[in-house]
This record gives structure tokens, sequence and C-alpha cells, in this order.
């Protein structure tokens, strides 16, 4: 077996199966025709999934026998199918609230029957965005990875990352909110103004003092509950206590006595 096919997925000789499919994995990813910028992306990603097929036809088991790999059944007739395709889909908070509908364009090599040559179609994946979802939510879209005579195509995963808001931050199915508050309005109460994610406004009155441990739970105004989008997480308001940098003497004075009332 030649030292050129090693020398493309960048492994060793004695690489295990494990190790074969881990190098292929991420340089099918690196070069893959729809998302390398490389003018010989084309050609490498050739070379990799030939030195994968050659690489993977045979591999020892624990007890040191050689067993049929992949590769081994490809050249038998029996189809298999390469590694899943995982990339991000980026949603903003507004997207996981209400739920809304995203079209992918994905492109993806169809190899002839005499696995040389090739072409590049174009295909758009729809995906219905459920109110609730999480972070890690995971989309998947079975064969619709790159296409060969003796290949089944790989899967696709979509992994939703959530996009960062401007005043909310999440916590599974609740939303916090921040607000700055002054000493005197710690004490004293004050009312609190949020717009919400359905563009609503809420007035929160605040009664209660204020302490650095404080926080106001306002129940069922936050994130929806994926299995059930008419059940809400709660709303979180923190409070980030402002102190004076400094007092008169008058004023130390009147607190003193106003606190040892």
């Amino acid at each position: 077996m030649g030292q050129d096919y090693y020398d493309i997925l960048g492994i060793t000789r004695n690489a295990k199966d494990a190790d074969i499919k881990k190098a292929y994995r991420i340089l099918a990813l690196k070069y893959h025709p729809d998302r390398s910028t490389d003018p010989c992306a084309n050609e490498k990603f050739f070379q990799i999934a030939e030195a994968y097929d050659v690489l993977s036809d045979y591999f020892f088991d624990t007890k040191g026998e050689i067993n049929l790999g992949f590769g081994g059944l490809r050249g038998r007739g029996v189809k298999t199918q390469d590694p899943p395709i995982e990339r991000e889909l980026h949603l903003s908070l507004e997207d996981l609230f209400h739920g809304c509908l995203k079209k992918i364009k994905i492109s993806r090599r169809v190899m002839n029957e005499d696995g040389h040559t090739s072409s590049i179609k174009d295909k758009i994946l729809t995906i219905q965005v459920k109110p609730g979802w999480l972070s890690g939510t995971k989309i998947t879209f079975p064969h619709e990875g790159d296409q060969g005579p003796n290949n089944i195509p790989s899967d696709i995963i979509f992994i939703v990352k959530e996009k960062s808001h401007p005043w909310f931050c999440r916590d599974k199915n609740d939303l916090i909110f921040s607000v700055p508050v002054s000493l005197a309005k710690a004490l004293t109460g004050h009312t609190v103004e949020i717009e919400t994610l359905d563009d609503r406004f809420l007035s929160i009155p605040i009664n209660d003092i204020v302490h650095p441990k404080y926080s106001k739970i306002v129940p069922g105004e936050g994130m929806p509950l994926s299995k059930d989008p008419s059940q809400k997480g709660n709303l979180i308001i923190q409070f980030d206590i402002k102190f004076p940098n400094k007092l008169t003497p008058a004023k130390r004075k009147l607190i003193n006595r106003a606190l040892r009332a």
C-alpha cells in the first residue's frame, strides 16, 4: 500500500481505522468544493476520497485478524455511507421564540459511474424552526451529501447556534434581563420597563428592597417550551446596583439617620 495515501490523509502507517475516518472527515470538510476557496479543492477532494477508499479496505480488529473494512465492502459491490457533514445554523433569539422557516442552499458532488468525472448540483433544504428550540438542537437531512457509484450519500446535520441578543440572555427556557439601578431606587422601589420578544412592553413594579443577590421572577414571560409552545419559562430580572462614588457629610448624616430609624 503506497505511502502517498498516508501522506494525503496526514496519518502514519500504523493508523487505526478510527484515525483514518477522522482524518478523512476533517480533510473532506476542508476541501469540499462548496466550502473551500482553494483553487485545487476539486483535485484534493478526489485524492482524499481515493486515499480513504484504499486505506479503509482492510483494518485489524483487537485480535490482530484482518477484517473487511468499508473499502473492502465497496469493492464487493456493497454501498457504504460516508461520515455525516455537520454545519452550524445561526438563529436569533426572535427566530427561536416565534419559530421560522429557513431555506439553505447546498451544493453536492455527483460522481458518474466511472468514479472519476463528476458534476456539482445545487439543492435547497428547508428547515422549519420550531418555537423553543435550544442551542445544540440537531436537524438531520439523510443522504444529502456527495453521491458516488459505490457510496451512500452522507447525512447533512445542521446544529442550532443561538446568536447573542442586545438585552436578553437565555438559560434553557428562562430569559434573563439585567438592569442597572441606583442605590436610592434599590432601597425605595421603582418600575422596570421591558420590551418583550413579541413586541409588548412590560412594566414591572419593584417594591422589595433590592440587595446584591436579589432577582425578580416574572412567571410565563420566558421562552416557549419546545414540547408545548403554549407554555413558557420565566423572565428573571437581575439588578446591577450603582453605588455612589462619594457622599457629602450632610448626605452621610441623613442616610445614617434614615437607616437607624
